[in-house]
């Protein structure tokens, strides 16, 4: 919410006369290279305006660029932009792109200077006070609910709009107590692009003659700006729910707050504060002319930045899925599903409020603001005439890597334990007398609106369409398109139920299914329950259930004990900071191994743990940047190797070689010479691929890969080796040598790599191909190596994985017949893909969302 007002900061007196400080010892700002004849900057300005922008700061804190006839002083470091907000606020009022909408609306908050916007703030300062806001938290929850209430399993939401229209009827009930007609919402909606395209090209005219020119851009900024007064006029001269309720003319449905804010009868909306007050230069009340004005600052800086900053939240959080499990474990922890927040539940929410500033942060929706030096002022080591415009862009401003390190990545933990930047650093909201009045308004809308649409929804990205940016003078979030299936929610026994449904213990959903399943099919124990062909037809290719024998059931209190022991290593190891686990334990890890391993316990169970847990560990650390710089990945996996060969570790002992150390010597703990040796080959093996996709990304050989390199790179990096070899471990005794010297066997086992593996790539698939980083699966490849398209892919690799465990089978019964006393280890490798399977298909880590009929 940009409304850009004032604080109730010390005010800066007016002067009379610049100060007495030493101008002619400042520096006349640099101009920046590649100035075009006639256009100067201007070109390279609206080609890439944040790379453009962003570009300025090597050349120093204050840049001169030229736009046509007319030279501009861009402010690009972030202390001189909180300098020019606070300190010289009076000296460099608001410039041509406020002064545009000014002329449209009249001198209220967000165009007005000096007095009169202190006036002005006074007067609106109440309808922002802490007092109102347990009422606003209560509005905006409940019309969020409304809305995804609305919403339908399987429904194609374009996010952007719908967020707008979120927005709009959030400002709309919560300060107005009133509802906008449908068509008067379509109406804003379709204005404002308009108004702020008018904005944006009218502040960049030689001379403010040109808007009057009827232009085709001036003739729909002015149709904008009339059908915007007569949306804003409907919200402020509709009666109040209280008055319709006092005279009988409320309707069935009802218009007003209903549910929330307590309102006092209408005296406490802003149209009746605004009405009530009188102007102090005056001494008359304000004119209907002023309450328009303020309404529509409120309508339009309260709706489009707060609906594009929570479409860039669902974005992030698409491309990101530990960072929205993690999220959503904290909303579980300290908002119960289903009830009104409180701002003392929103001040729990740390990583949450970590998140929103991370959003707000890397898309930061004010593309450029602009301000005007009346008088001649020194800003840092720069003398800036006046009359000088000043323009700064708070999105490069966050973009900067010197304050925000690896700026384009998107990470929340960076605010972690007061790591985030200091003030002058992070302006979302502006700074000194013009900061936004709505900071908290706005802060509590993107936290309450966010909680209700997750706790309701898992969005999942429509292939092909995710957010991009749009650049005016906001950065818009244009093209995001998700398909709605059902979030699973809590039970009151612990277990999750899709869309907040009950589900007795036993039964379940079906990978990725929009509904709840039928009695009797269970992910984790059992084959799911038979589904209607034609069901099954019209689902995902990726998400069609393939067939799991059953395991045996195990106690669930057994997992979770061995989970928190497993957390307690991570944490005792340093393998994770505190503030990391509730998004890694999300993963639900145990799980997969007591899929896997049904009648491993103790000891061994919490062996099985921690190594998983270790090795998902490392591999996300290749989700930055040592997955493609090979030196890096060779630095953090070469100690690692040499372990497995008995060297001892070199200098520095990092918290995964440490305990990498703990595990190899916990596996190897009575183990043979020849089941060592085979362990470790086959955890080199693993560990090698690691460095080896880095060098396939970093010489972008990736999309050269054919079937059988990427086959060969998925079966061993896969770790489903090491684990077969554990499963000895387990036993207490190796598999017998006669039949470790049998091919059929390690055809077997090749078999189980390969089958495990396709089954993550089905359920992974989406999550990596949102990956900015090349990705190695293999529907994936396929696609490339043979031209097909993803849904001939997908099932591909389905019927492989099909044709892989009845091969298994085959080999099983000529490997038992042979060696009877093998029987248990053939046994377990049907076990692990089974296991696999049914953790991938409901675990937060590779779930497959379900997006509809692939083509």
């Amino acid at each position: 919410m940009t409304l850009q007002t004032e604080t109730p900061k010390r005010i800066v007196p007016p002067r009379t006369a610049p100060r007495p400080s030493p101008l002619v010892r400042a520096a006349v700002p640099p101009i920046a290279p590649g100035a075009l004849p006639g256009l100067g900057h201007a070109a390279a300005l609206l080609r890439d305006p944040l790379g453009f922008l962003g570009s300025l700061a090597r050349h120093g804190g204050v840049v001169r660029i030229r736009l046509g006839p007319r030279t501009v002083c861009v402010v690009t470091d972030a202390r001189l932009v909180h300098t020019l907000l606070v300190a010289l606020a009076h000296d460099c009022p608001r410039g041509a792109v406020q002064d545009t909408l000014k002329t449209a609306f009249g001198d209220g908050l967000l165009m007005s200077e000096g007095q009169a916007h202190r006036d002005r703030r006074r007067i609106i300062q109440p309808a922002f006070g802490p007092d109102r806001m347990g009422a606003y938290l209560a509005v905006m929850h409940q019309v969020t609910e409304e809305r995804a209430g609305r919403w339908r399993p399987g429904q194609v939401l374009d996010v952007a709009k719908e967020m707008n229209h979120l927005a709009l009827e959030i400002v709309t009930r919560s300060l107005f107590d009133a509802r906008l007609s449908e068509d008067a919402t379509l109406a804003f909606h379709r204005a404002l692009p308009d108004l702020v395209k008018g904005q944006i090209v009218q502040s960049l005219y030689p001379t403010p003659a040109l808007a009057r020119l009827p232009l085709p851009v001036n003739r729909r900024f002015a149709t904008a700006v009339r059908a915007l007064n007569r949306v804003v006029d409907q919200a402020v001269n509709r009666p109040t729910a209280a008055t319709r309720s006092a005279d009988g003319t409320g309707s069935a449905g009802g218009t007003g707050s209903a549910g929330g804010a307590d309102l006092a009868g209408g005296r406490g909306t802003l149209p009746a504060l605004l009405r009530a007050a009188t102007d102090p230069a005056t001494g008359r009340p304000l004119t209907e002319a002023d309450v328009r004005s303020e309404a529509i600052t409120m309508f339009g800086a309260g709706t489009e930045t707060v609906s594009t900053t929570l479409t860039w939240l669902l974005d992030e959080l698409l491309r990101h899925p530990e960072v929205e499990a993690r999220l959503l474990a904290e909303l579980d922890e300290h908002l119960p599903d289903g009830s009104v927040p409180t701002p003392e539940a929103l001040a729990r929410l740390d990583y949450t409020r970590s998140v929103t500033q991370e959003v707000v942060r890397l898309h930061a929706p004010n593309a450029f603001l602009m301000r005007t030096a009346r008088v001649p002022v020194e800003l840092g080591p720069y003398r800036i005439p006046a009359g000088t415009e000043l323009l700064y862009s708070l999105t490069a401003l966050h973009r900067d890597p010197v304050r925000h390190p690896d700026p384009l990545a998107f990470r929340p933990e960076r605010w972690q334990d007061g790591g985030g930047v200091g003030r002058p650093s992070f302006l979302p909201f502006g700074a000194g007398k013009h900061k936004c009045i709505g900071e908290a308004f706005a802060w509590a809308e993107l936290t309450v609106a966010a909680a209700a649409i997750l706790r309701r929804w898992r969005p999942v990205a429509v292939p092909g369409a995710r957010a991009r940016e749009v650049v005016w003078t906001t950065v818009q979030a244009q093209g995001l398109r998700v398909r709605l299936a059902p979030r699973e929610q809590r039970t009151a026994d612990g277990d999750r139920a899709p869309g907040g449904e009950r589900t007795p213990r036993g039964t379940g959903a079906t990978p990725s299914s929009d509904q709840p399943a039928p009695p009797g099919g269970c992910p984790f124990t059992a084959a799911p329950a038979p589904v209607p062909p034609r069901a099954l037809a019209e689902r995902p290719l990726a998400a069609r259930p393939l067939a799991v024998r059953p395991l045996p059931a195990r106690p669930r209190g057994e997992l979770r004990t061995a989970a928190d022991r497993h957390a307690d290593w991570v944490l005792r190891h340093g393998l994770l900071a505190p503030a990391e686990l509730p998004g890694y334990r999300a993963y639900a890890l145990h799980e997969l191994i007591g899929h896997a391993f049904p009648r491993t316990r103790g000891a061994e169970l919490d062996l099985l743990v921690d190594v998983l847990g270790w090795f998902t560990i490392l591999d996300d650390r290749f989700d930055g940047t040592p997955g493609r710089r090979p030196a890096e990945a060779h630095a953090l996996v070469d100690p690692l190797i040499a372990v497995l060969d008995g060297a001892e570790a070199q200098p520095p002992h990092g918290p995964l070689l440490h305990a990498w150390r703990e595990l190899w010597d916990r596996q190897c703990a009575a183990m043979s010479p020849a089941w060592r040796a085979r362990a470790a080959r086959e955890w080199r093996a693993c560990l090698a691929t690691f460095p080896a996709e880095a060098d396939h990304r970093a010489r972008g050989t990736v999309p050269a890969l054919g079937l059988a390199e990427t086959m060969r790179l998925r079966r061993h990096g896969s770790c489903l080796y090491p684990f077969m070899n554990i499963l000895e471990r387990v036993h207490g005794a190796d598999a017998p040598a006669a039949l470790h010297a049998e091919p059929a066997l390690h055809r077997l086992r090749a078999n189980t790599a390969d089958a495990a593996t396709l089954i993550n790539d089905l359920y992974s698939l989406e999550r990596e191909e949102r990956q900015s980083a090349a990705a190695f699966n293999t529907v994936l490849t396929l696609q490339r190596a043979r031209g097909c398209t993803r849904n001939r892919a997908v099932r591909a690799v389905r019927d492989r994985v099909v044709r892989l465990r009845q091969e298994n089978e085959g080999l099983r019964r000529e490997l038992r017949r042979r060696h009877p006393a093998g029987r248990w280890y053939l046994d377990g490798t049907r076990e692990l893909v089974a296991g696999v399977q049914a953790w991938t298909s409901t675990s937060d880590r590779y779930q497959v969302p379900d997006g509809g009929r692939l083509r």
